[in-house]
């Protein structure tokens, strides 16, 4: 029997948030197949009054706009900071997602204290957690509680009136997919609510000129769960990264309306929560080997940033009909390519090799510029034979086996010389900025001859039929 009170349903698409009046094995929008799902939504939601405080807006002259009246939060992350683009601005809405036990209630907590002991009032919507397990990590983390109210509600009507009565300076909502408007029949965390609940919060914040910090998890595939659009309606998009079981995290501007989203954020997680790492190219190379075969520094780049990360390799004789290959930290296609390329181009027998690359640390390296770092650390481990521990290696392998220029070329080298290294093998073609300290750049055009000025040994002979 068909609900009076529903509406007529629609299907919306759970990776842009296109609706469409009936259910479609592709979406017409993105073309994901499979991704339509149902949407009941009540009749009165038409009738739902706006939640937005305040009087009727008024055009405003932008060269009369006073940019000073909109001081931000600062937080004591020295690496938080850097990634907000200088702290968090009134009326903005931001969205922290990233892997469950990766340390987002952790971060936010350490935020909303650290505005809270400014002497402003700070509200922390809990759907996920008690009061109880709160205040646990609050004593693990040393933060005293003192005007950081816990606000336990799912339903949206019921935080709205709430944060009217107490206006704070500073609103946390862990996490968005357990927030629910009960004007929308579908369940909390689908599509509908999860749109609708933003919607709601966004309208609030502008009108009350009150920053909100958001949570959310995201899917298998790295994305923040729920319609895609989600990160069109929020003003900040951050993601938090690293291996939950280490230490290190990764905080990554995707999205920022007040900043640049090229920033990273470098963060340790330990006993006593989250702390800036000072120096990190020289944490992810303090527990490396002076000797260590199938080990490669590469100076990567994260945004804007050139950070040092040691990229490692082992090879090993197969004993299955089709050898593997195994990323960890890399791109799983960049290795089948790199593979490839070595094996046609330069003649490296990894026909019947298991192959297994990692970034030390737990880190995810997504610059093509490691390319050439990988194909060394491949063939030093295929050699058995260790590369200088003073050179790095930086550079984009094309099909054809050359050498391809990377961006920022001179922040790499500077970076790399800065931490005692020696040598950096380069695209040719690139100017790197002179480097004093007896620092040298190496720079070649194909990957032999990289081959030939990392290893002392003559490069091993082109089998028939390489190019």
């Amino acid at each position: 029997m068909t609900n009076a009170g529903a509406g007529k349903p629609v299907f919306v698409c759970d990776k842009c948030g296109n609706e469409t009046p009936k259910w479609e094995g592709r979406c017409p929008s993105c073309g994901e197949w499979n991704s339509l799902g149902e949407v009941r939504a009540a009749r009165s939601r038409g009738k739902a009054r706006s939640r937005v405080v305040g009087t009727a807006a008024q055009a405003e002259e932008l060269s009369q706009v006073d940019a000073g009246r909109f001081p931000k939060a600062e937080i004591s992350l020295r690496e938080v900071n850097r990634v907000f683009g200088g702290g968090i601005v009134p009326g903005s809405l931001t969205m922290v997602a990233g892997d469950p036990g990766i340390g987002k209630s952790t971060l936010l907590l350490r935020v909303a204290a650290d505005v809270a002991g400014t002497g402003r009032e700070v509200v922390y919507v809990s759907g996920e957690e008690s009061s109880a397990q709160i205040r646990m990590r609050a004593d693990r983390l040393g933060v005293s509680g003192k005007r950081l109210f816990l606000l336990q509600a799912t339903g949206v009507d019921e935080v709205v009136p709430r944060l009217d009565a107490i206006r704070p300076a500073l609103v946390v909502v862990d996490s968005i997919q357990t927030m629910h408007d009960p004007a929308i029949s579908s369940p909390a965390g689908s599509v509908a609510q999860i749109r609708e609940t933003t919607r709601a919060l966004t309208e609030w914040a502008k009108a009350a000129d009150v920053p909100i910090v958001l949570t959310g998890h995201v899917t298998k595939s790295g994305d923040v769960a729920g319609p895609k659009v989600l990160e069109h309606m929020v003003d900040v998009v951050l993601y938090m990264e690293g291996d939950p079981i280490g230490s290190w995290r990764l905080l990554r501007a995707v999205k920022n309306r007040f900043g640049s989203t090229n920033e990273v954020g470098v963060l340790e997680m330990g006993e006593g929560g989250l702390r800036d790492v000072e120096d990190p190219s020289k944490e992810f190379l303090s527990e490396r080997s002076a000797a260590g075969v199938g080990s490669v520094i590469v100076p990567n780049l994260e945004g804007a940033r050139p950070l040092l990360v040691e990229i490692q390799a082992l090879t090993n004789r197969s004993m299955l009909p089709a050898p593997r290959r195994v990323a960890t930290g890399l791109d799983y296609n960049r290795l089948l390519m790199v593979c490839a390329v070595l094996t046609r181009r330069a003649g490296v027998p990894l026909a019947d090799q298991d192959v297994i690359v990692n970034v030390a640390g737990g880190l995810r390296v997504t610059d093509p510029g490691a390319d050439l770092g990988m194909a060394l650390a491949i063939v030093s481990s295929v050699r058995d034979a260790s590369i200088d521990p003073d050179l790095a290696a930086v550079g984009e392998l094309g099909l054809s086996g050359e050498v391809r220029g990377v961006p920022q070329l001179e922040r790499r080298v500077a970076e790399a010389a800065r931490l005692g290294l020696q040598t950096c093998i380069a695209p040719a073609g690139k100017r790197a900025a002179p480097v004093s300290g007896g620092f040298r750049t190496r720079q070649v055009s194909t990957l032999r001859q990289a081959l030939r000025s990392a290893f002392s040994i003559p490069p091993p002979p082109v089998k028939e039929g390489a190019n």
